[in-house]
């Protein structure tokens, strides 16, 4: 059995709904599907969920604007009048529509974006509609029911045998929706997959599986044809967008393979996810991201300080940001941190580590983060070197260098302005060396 999810691009229009159930028609394993909200039909075009989004502003605030709605109808209505659907989706937007006012549980709202999509799917494909709502639960703290939540999913799929879930919520014991995040239909159908042992996760978009580094910035990088769990994870915290990291561990756990692949084009094989992959080159890809700063806390004997270092993760612990890295030195040491997390407080921190740990402490901003990955770099020498000499040549500065301990990622900072540059020349230079 095969568990199938398909992103908001595969499901913009009537073309593509076609394209899907030819897809799904394809193979009779292809028995659970889970979809997003339709997204953009083209560049200038809006995804569902942003207007449901501004829809919610608009509603919270009392601000009138019909033509968003109209909007959203009307690319139900496209999908459903072109297609010839035996579903009234005209009422059912309809009744949902009195529920709108000030108060109306924005979750809710967002979450209608997957719902109509979903119904709109279970009609054309014959499969039974599933409301995610009544199998993905969560706890009243917002963290997954993954025991209620797995008997829910067992007995629907038990029950119906052919079904198709909306994507990115699930609900509360007392049955008010709860959102992932963004991109969180990925977390449904990786726990989907889990719940019922599929024989492998198929994650369909618009991209053939995943690339060596990000195709806007690098010259036409090569396809990656097999990557581990635990180098997708780490490429995709770096910042390779095509899967939610969240939807990783599920699969991971239960041994599950994940196939990425292009619903516009079915016939590539793309990207297959697994625990192992022999094959391949030492780095299996490049991934980074801008918008970090160095808080830089310098005391002399600092090294010395037992506990100094423990207090200085304690003060940002305190505000609830998350730390990315610490370089360290004898008298100093840094901690990288996201700039938009740590925007409100970093001024707070700072004064706090002087007054509090006595040590004088500055601030540079506009960081970027890349990162190397690759499960054949391990004992593979010269591949630190061949960084520095690419981004040398090029007079890009290197602010930072981290490596994990298992040899599988290495982490250079640099300035945000330099970050495409440095993409574009690594995955060149790397190349040419036959390390990437």
């Amino acid at each position: 059995m095969i568990v199938t999810k398909f992103g908001g691009s595969s499901l913009a229009d009537s073309v593509q709904f076609k394209k899907v159930k030819n897809i799904i028609r394809s193979n009779p394993a292809r028995r659970v599907v889970v979809v997003s909200a339709p997204g953009k039909r083209s560049s200038d075009d809006n995804k569902i969920t942003d207007l449901l989004y501004t829809l919610g502003s608009h509603l919270k605030y009392g601000v009138p604007d019909d033509k968003i709605w109209v909007s959203i109808v009307n690319r139900y209505k496209e999908i459903k009048e072109t297609l010839n659907l035996d579903i009234d989706i005209e009422a059912e937007l309809n009744e949902f529509s009195k529920s709108f006012g000030k108060d109306i549980n924005q979750d809710l709202l967002v979450s209608r974006g997957e719902y109509f999509c979903a119904r709109l799917m279970s009609s054309y494909l014959g499969y039974t509609f599933v409301d995610a709502a009544d199998i993905i639960r969560f706890s009243y703290d917002g963290k997954l029911d993954v025991a209620e939540s797995a008997k829910r999913i067992r007995a629907a799929f038990d029950q119906y045998g052919n079904i198709v879930v909306p994507g990115f919520y699930g609900a509360y014991p007392n049955g008010d929706i709860n959102l992932l995040s963004r991109g969180g239909s990925d977390v449904t159908g990786a726990y989907l997959s889990k719940c019922l042992n599929a024989d492998i996760y198929e994650n369909w978009t618009d991209v053939s599986g995943i690339r060596a580094a990000d195709p806007k910035l690098a010259k036409n990088p090569k396809a990656i044809q097999r990557v581990t769990y635990e180098e997708l994870r780490e490429l995709s915290y770096m910042g390779a967008s095509v899967l939610h990291e969240d939807s990783i561990l599920p699969v991971q756990e239960a041994g599950i393979a994940i196939n990425l692949r292009n619903t516009n084009e079915p016939t590539n094989p793309g990207t297959i996810i697994s625990k192992e992959a022999t094959e391949g080159t030492p780095i299996t890809g490049l991934a980074g991201k801008k918008g970090y700063l160095c808080c830089a806390i310098y005391k002399q004997h600092m090294s010395s300080e037992i506990g100094f270092f423990r207090k200085v993760l304690s003060v940002f612990e305190k505000y609830n940001i998350n730390i990315e890295h610490t370089p360290t030195g004898m008298d100093m040491c840094g901690v990288i941190v996201s700039e938009e997390q740590a925007s409100k407080h970093i001024h707070t921190i700072i004064s706090e580590i002087k007054t509090e740990l006595h040590a004088e402490a500055s601030i540079e901003r506009d960081i970027a983060l890349i990162a190397a990955v690759g499960r054949n770099m391990a004992g593979h020498p010269g591949i630190c070197a061949a960084i520095f000499k690419i981004l040398g040549e090029k007079q890009i500065n290197i602010k930072m260098i981290a490596q994990s301990p298992d040899e599988h990622n290495i982490i250079v900072g640099i300035s945000s302005d330099k970050y495409a540059e440095a993409i574009a020349a690594l995955y060149d230079g790397l190349c040419a060396e036959n390390i990437l």
